[in-house]
């Protein structure tokens, strides 16, 4: 039996496991493959308060990770695949166990949708990002393409176009979802040019991203978009969705579009539950409110637990 059953060993779950464990409680970090999460996939961190120069996911998750296990946070690898959360004692049942505490933060994360051509796992953080406020600053003066063309799209191509010479929105309809009064935004904003009945078929590079594949859905035709010699590369920013990793809680927790509803203290409507970083919803998801998360959700459920205990 735990106090603490952190469930994801992201940056938010490893805050929570750092504060929790500095709380003197018992501590289990559940993570069922690497730990760090989507950070992992940063060549380069710029905008986490006090990063050193240079700063990469791995080296973030890395001292995080040392920094939890310092106060005894212990560590298990595993995937959970039942949690019953409804009594006093919560169950985690995975392939190689099962597990107890008295409180359970979620911190699963969100997983960007991928577009699933070939190519882009290869040149992902080379090129091809899914998250304009981490990495435009690296493609400051160079030509980006954005795929989507919802709200979330257009807003971060309106973004990027602050940093980028010319930024490129392909979608594969004839017309953008995005509401209105983003898209008169876009359409005003003389760096934005539009790709319509476009998808992505291919991504190419020696090491970063220098050639795009289009097909246009209604002709059928290609057409090979190739990175400016004297760039070399260009940037290609996914924003066709995200995928919450809360299907272990459907029916139990309160969740609007998959993600998982909490207070200001990070409490589901489960009691003794809390969640942290992007499986929960929330107006922003980067590192340093993930952090943020965790370490709110551990102080409160120190609390609930002093409170429950009996």
């Amino acid at each position: 039996m735990y106090d603490i059953i952190i469930l994801g060993g992201g940056p938010a779950g490893l805050s929570a496991a750092l504060y929790a464990g500095r709380a003197r409680l018992s501590v289990l970090l559940l993570e069922k493959g690497v730990i760090g999460g989507q950070i992992m996939q940063s060549a380069e961190i710029e905008n986490y308060p006090g990063s050193l120069s240079r700063e990469s996911g791995e080296s973030l998750i890395g001292r995080l990770s040392a920094q939890a296990e310092s106060f005894g946070v212990e560590r298990i690898i595993d995937t959970v695949t039942a949690v019953s959360a409804e009594g006093k004692t919560k169950v985690l049942t995975g392939t190689r166990g099962s597990y107890s505490c008295r409180a359970l933060i979620v911190a699963t994360g969100a997983a960007p949708v991928r577009i699933g051509c070939p190519g882009e796992r290869e040149l992902t953080g080379k090129g091809v990002s899914y998250c304009a406020a981490c990495d435009a600053a690296f493609f400051e003066g160079l030509e980006v393409y954005v795929v989507g063309g919802g709200d979330s799209a257009v807003e971060e191509a309106l973004y990027l176009a602050k940093f980028a010479r010319k930024v490129t929105v392909i979608h594969r309809r004839d017309a953008l979802r995005a509401a209105k009064c983003i898209q008169e935004r876009a359409f005003a904003e003389p760096k934005l040019s539009f790709i319509l009945d476009s998808v992505i078929e291919a991504l190419q590079g020696d090491g970063l991203l220098e050639r795009i594949t289009l097909r246009n859905v209604k002709t059928g035709a290609r057409t090979i978009l190739a990175a400016d010699e004297a760039d070399g590369t260009f940037g290609l920013f996914v924003f066709i969705g995200l995928h919450p990793a809360s299907e272990l809680f459907a029916g139990k927790l309160d969740t609007e579009n998959g993600y998982i509803l909490t207070d200001e203290g990070m409490a589901t409507n489960l009691p003794g539950v809390f969640a942290a970083g992007d499986v929960r919803k929330k107006p922003l998801r980067q590192v340093v409110t993930a952090v943020a998360d965790g370490a709110v959700a551990a102080v409160c459920a120190e609390k609930y637990i002093e409170e429950t205990r009996g």
